[in-house]
């Protein structure tokens, strides 16, 4: 599954954003929805905004079920005033 991250603030862990589109059976209009897992990170290389993919992996915690495989694209940084 590919995700954003959004919490990089625990150690070796990351929470990713999951979205996905689905059609409503009855007004047949697509719908987004979201989740979020807690993945583990061995080097912390992810950073907040960065897409990233992560596959299911045994229980590594009570919350984390979720390994990153990597990162698929970096979060863009604005260092300039618009």
């Amino acid at each position: 599954m590919q995700g954003v991250v959004t919490s990089t603030s625990m150690d070796k862990t990351i929470g990713v954003r999951v979205e996905r589109l689905y059609k409503h059976s009855k007004y047949k209009k697509y719908i987004r929805r979201h989740e979020k897992y807690l993945a583990h990170d061995e080097e912390n290389k992810a950073g907040v905004g960065d897409t990233v993919e992560i596959v299911e992996c045994r229980p590594l915690s009570k919350n984390k079920r979720w390994r990153m495989i990597q990162v698929l694209a970096n979060a863009i940084e604005d260092g300039g005033d618009l």
